[in-house]
């Protein structure tokens, strides 16, 4: 086997064995917050208010202004995941 084909060979394995676990992370992360936000959406809209937030996701209600950058009122379970997958 010529170099370039084993250092192929050893760079695709290392993508495979360090990337997909970072994949799975952040997939069990955004379930996580799913599960979290069903719980603390006491209105059941799909939207958390800062209220909500206060005593269920006590992070989320810390950075509220940040996560709301439009100053709905409101953040979404999709708003919170695009924030913690920084």
């Amino acid at each position: 086997m010529k170099h370039s084909t084993i250092l192929f060979l050893i760079g695709s394995c290392f993508l495979v064995t360090f990337a997909l676990p970072s994949y799975a992370d952040d997939a069990s992360r955004d379930r996580e917050i799913a599960e979290r936000f069903a719980k603390c959406d006491v209105t059941n809209d799909g939207k958390l208010t800062r209220e909500e937030a206060k005593g269920c996701m006590p992070r989320i209600y810390d950075h509220f202004s940040i996560i709301d950058s439009g100053n709905k009122g409101y953040v979404t379970v999709a708003e919170i995941q695009a924030v913690a997958n920084r």
